[in-house]
């Protein structure tokens, strides 16, 4: 059985929502759940992820998309509060002098669990993550074609 084929009943974040499996909680309202990751890229990093069940974001509803993207901006003003504000926040936990809001949608973008899932990544200097591509110019005409294109995929514009 292929990654894109495993079962709803199999998914770790379907487990970890219905509290069959192990996460450090750090948020839950009635649609979404943000969990420390196993796998952090940068202390602190964290992953949110829609109740619902959607595989690739061609599954997921456009509301959960837009409370993901939401709970994520929360926590990251979480990671970059210091406590000066007088907010009475705990001076203690990750502190961030940026955040990535990183979304991978398929095997090949990097996406390994077929939940939809955003990652909070905190940032510091030399912190050693980054996006590894070498951007390069493109020429005007390349581009309108290219929007063309998918102007036309959408049917709008």
């Amino acid at each position: 059985m292929g990654l894109l084929s495993i079962p709803m009943s199999h998914c770790i974040f379907c487990a970890i929502i219905a509290r069959e499996a192990e996460a450090s909680l750090v948020h839950e309202d009635e649609h979404t759940v943000a969990f420390m990751d196993i796998r952090p890229f940068t202390p602190g990093h964290l992953l949110v992820v829609p109740k619902r069940h959607a595989s690739g974001l061609a599954q997921l509803d456009p509301e959960d998309g837009g409370r993901i993207f939401a709970v994520g901006q929360k926590l990251a003003a979480a990671l970059r509060d210091n406590g000066a504000d007088g907010a009475g926040l705990p001076a203690d936990g990750p502190r961030a002098d940026g955040v990535n809001l990183y979304l991978a949608d398929g095997a090949v973008a990097g996406q390994e669990v077929f939940h939809v899932h955003l990652h909070v990544v905190p940032r510091t200097p030399g912190d050693g993550f980054g996006l590894r591509g070498r951007p390069v110019s493109a020429r005007r005409p390349d581009l309108d074609y290219l929007a063309g294109a998918l102007r036309r995929r959408l049917g709008s514009v």
